[in-house]
């Protein structure tokens, strides 16, 4: 089992909800967070002020996959994360191994629990 945690841009958060549907990855959880990276930032000029914000809106989605599915969560979210022009901001993907998951209505463990 592998647990997935993926900070991509806001607006593209619906297209990375279908292609990992298309893929029958279904269960996540979405976040709001703020983060900076290489991207640096954004500069604004309010009022002739220069005002330079380095946290910048993100969306992080969390999902738990059996490892047969690690492959088509990472593609899918590969496919449709990218604004396509290879720009700096686009996200990370990070894998980690998932010890247990445990289904609390039913007591269910492993990757049964995850489906």
């Amino acid at each position: 089992m592998k647990y997935i945690i993926a900070v991509i841009r806001p607006h593209k958060l619906e297209e990375v909800k279908k292609e990992l549907e298309k893929n029958e990855i279904n269960l996540m959880t979405v976040t709001d967070v703020l983060g900076c990276g290489r991207q640096k930032g954004v500069t604004e000029v309010y009022r002739g002020v220069t005002e330079v914000d380095n946290l910048l809106r993100k969306i992080k989605l969390e999902i738990a996959v059996n490892d047969e599915y690690l492959d088509r969560a990472i593609n899918a979210i590969t496919k449709a994360a990218p604004e396509g022009s290879g720009s700096v901001g686009d996200g990370k993907i990070f894998i980690f191994e998932l010890s247990e998951c445990i289904r609390i209505s039913s007591g269910e463990k492993g990757s049964v629990a995850i489906g």
